[in-house]
């Protein structure tokens, strides 16, 4: 599996304020959009998420979305070194993901860009 990069997800309470702060940090200007009643924006390496709290607790529950060439490969390795796929692949905005929960109880999210079939 070819990992391309990481994004950290930060849960906030006031988007407008937070997307102004990290586009400013970063000079990248947001990418938005919205999933299961969750408002994100994607700046960098940045990904805020505000929304219910009952959505968000889940979320929250994910340390870190790593950016992978595929995510069909990803799931076959993931898989083979004994990870748990606990959704996906679905398709996104962006492209696809799947949630993996590793041995070490850790869970993380692997994204690619990727348009499905």
């Amino acid at each position: 599996m070819e990992i391309l990069g990481t994004t950290l997800r930060i849960c906030v309470d006031d988007l407008e304020a937070s997307v102004a702060f990290y586009e400013g940090l970063t000079d990248t200007p947001a990418l938005r959009f919205e999933r299961g009643g969750v408002s994100v924006a994607a700046i960098g390496c940045f990904l805020l998420m505000s929304g219910p709290e009952s959505e968000l607790e889940v979320l929250r529950k994910v340390s870190a979305t790593i950016a992978v060439k595929d995510v069909e490969e990803a799931n076959a390795a993931l898989t083979r070194a004994g990870a748990k796929v606990i959704a996906g692949p679905v398709p996104t905005p962006a492209g696809r993901n799947l949630i993996a929960l590793h041995p070490d109880g850790s869970v993380f999210e692997y994204v690619d860009r990727r348009a499905s079939a």
